[in-house]
């Protein structure tokens, strides 16, 4: 089973919002695209309370039930299959999908036979890094599609850094052509 991981393509990380990624909105269009390449698609949101600590760290973004945790307009929602919440406590920073609240996600996609993930989605450097690694360490076969990600570049080279991170770890990085 072909299965898309979209991570955190919310409102607060795209220009304009909270913690934006510079070229958030460019990705839309190649989520939209290679959606009906899957059997399944999971999207996860970071779904922060007011009070957590991860704005400590962060400027407050993506709180729970505000327009900056909704996905955009843009993305095409009614083709998504399951929604996961991460970061949903006040001690969490909920950077990865696995790490979601309302979903076992490493359960769940077990229970669908799933073997093969391709991630896509925003950050870069943070959640869609941390998603990444997880899915390979619950031996996932993990691709990250490129063009379908876009970094916040918080800090210069972080991105690079994520890239290389990813795939040394054992992700095979793609381009939405060769799903």
């Amino acid at each position: 089973m072909k299965t898309l991981l979209i991570v955190d393509l919310q409102n607060d990380f795209l220009p304009g919002g909270a913690l934006p990624a510079p070229d958030g909105n460019q990705i839309i269009p190649v989520v939209n695209n290679i959606m009906d390449k899957f059997d399944l698609i999971t999207a996860s949101k970071d779904w922060h309370p007011e009070d957590t600590v991860h704005f400590e760290k962060w400027p407050v973004h993506c709180v729970q039930n505000t327009p900056g945790s909704d996905f955009p307009n843009e993305l095409e929602t009614g083709k998504i299959d399951t929604f996961l919440h991460k970061g949903t406590k006040n001690t969490d920073d909920g950077y990865s999908a696995f790490e979601a609240t309302n979903i076992n996600l490493d359960n769940f996609l077990k229970e669908k036979g799933v073997t093969e993930l391709y991630v896509c989605g925003l950050t870069t450097e943070y959640c869609v890094k941390n998603s990444v690694l997880d899915a390979l360490s619950h031996h996932y076969k993990t691709y990250v599609i490129k063009d379908a990600v876009a970094g916040v570049k918080a800090h210069p080279g972080d991105e690079d850094k994520a890239w290389q991170e990813m795939k040394v770890a054992g992700a095979t990085i793609i381009t939405s052509e060769n799903i």
